[in-house]
């Protein structure tokens, strides 16, 4: 409801208390440095989820007040530091202008297939900072590192939910080959049901934020999810065929995740270059580290330019290897050339190893040819000459 250092924020107090004389909010515990931390009590959570839900905006779980039944003591108070870090995040990016506070959410729940709920400690909303959904986990290092593999696995698999009402011959199928979910567009996915478009390639971007520890503890806690957790955030190959020339890597199936620390946020602010994406070298701003310059935008570029040059290269094999006339030295034509090689028409094709126009030139002979002999044997015979007529007929005379 306020920054944290916000510490005489008067206007903010006295809403408070009108709230709490209304029994909506309440005081969970006082820290050291005096601040208090205030929840929703069960009636202003009712009231929080009738005024929000209806807009979109999912309301956290209920904080539930829960006492120890000997010492009356207020059980779980752990979580209190917990939620100040969380709540401090929140107010870097707001002063960094990564999101209003209407577009910041805690203890969001993700159910997976099994029953179980991961919760994320903060859900940001900034499309006007290029961030429509970024989920964020904050660690004070009091879980171990592989805990926070398994948040990243559950994330994952909550992203390759369908939705109940997902259609039958798709569900089907997921569930007989469950790697077939790659292949159903995001668009008919659970999570878009819950949260916008990302505006990049993958699921639901993911945050580490570390807080209250040491950089070497944050820097195992990285590598252990870099290494660990390699399956659900790093890219893989394009399946093409021009494999050697692709080196664009495919983010469609993983969940981009960055980390970075809640004193670097302090220090910097967060839309400074304080964020680790995993598998990258080095740090750089929020919209940055969840950019993907290698990613779809890149292989669509080096796919065509590939099958331009696969074209070329195969148009010039294709003329090294045309046939030349050995009559006349000239290039076959492409008519030519399928002509003599085509199995229905390479019977009537001639003399293969002639062009178009010699072979032209060899059927209108072979034609003319034809022709006259045609013409030769229709004509009438000549008449032939009688050399002696009268000596002939002096013999029929003598005879008679």
């Amino acid at each position: 409801m306020t920054r944290p250092d916000n510490q005489h924020d008067k206007l903010t107090r006295d809403n408070l208390l009108d709230l709490e004389d209304h029994h909506l909010v309440r005081i969970e515990t006082v820290r050291d440095d005096q601040r208090q931390v205030w929840v929703l009590t069960k009636r202003g959570h009712g009231e929080a989820k009738q005024l929000l839900e209806p807009k979109g905006i999912r309301v956290s779980a209920l904080r539930e007040e829960k006492y120890d039944p000997v010492t009356g003591k207020l059980l779980g108070t752990s979580y209190d530091d917990h939620a100040a870090a969380v709540t401090s995040t929140a107010a870097e990016l707001h002063r960094a202008g990564i999101g209003h506070r209407l577009g910041f959410q805690t203890e969001i729940g993700h159910r997976l297939g099994n029953g179980y709920v991961q919760r994320a400690d903060l859900v940001v909303r900034a499309p006007e900072a290029g961030v429509p959904v970024l989920l964020m986990e904050i660690d004070r290092r009091t879980e171990d590192a592989h805990e926070l593999v398994a948040k990243l696995r559950r994330y994952w698999e909550w992203g390759r939910l369908l939705p109940r009402d997902a259609a039958k011959r798709t569900v089907d199928l997921v569930r007989s080959r469950p790697d077939s979910i790659e292949h159903v567009d995001h668009n008919k996915r659970l999570w878009r049901r819950f949260y916008p478009p990302t505006g990049r390639e993958g699921l639901v971007p993911l945050a580490f934020v570390f807080a209250d520890t040491t950089t070497a503890k944050v820097d195992n806690a990285v590598a252990v999810l870099g290494e660990a957790g390699r399956r659900y955030w790093a890219p893989r190959r394009y399946d093409s065929l021009y494999e050697k020339a692709i080196t664009a890597r495919d983010y469609r199936q993983a969940v981009p995740v960055v980390a970075t620390t809640l004193e670097q946020l302090q220090e910097h602010g967060a839309d400074a270059a304080v964020w680790r994406r995993l598998g990258r070298d080095g740090e750089q701003t929020l919209t940055a580290a969840l950019d993907n310059p290698d990613g779809h935008a890149l292989y669509r570029a080096q796919e065509a330019r590939a099958d331009t040059e696969d074209k070329e290269r195969r148009a010039a094999q294709r003329e090294a290897e045309r046939p030349v006339c050995t009559r006349c030295g000239r290039k076959f034509t492409d008519e030519r050339w399928e002509e003599i090689t085509m199995h229905q028409t390479a019977i009537r094709a001639g003399d293969k190893s002639v062009c178009g126009p010699c072979h032209a030139d060899d059927a209108a002979r072979e034609e003319a040819a034809v022709e006259a002999a045609r013409l030769q044997a229709a004509a009438p015979p000549e008449p032939q000459d009688d050399p002696e007529p009268d000596l002939v007929r002096g013999w029929f005379r003598r005879r008679t």
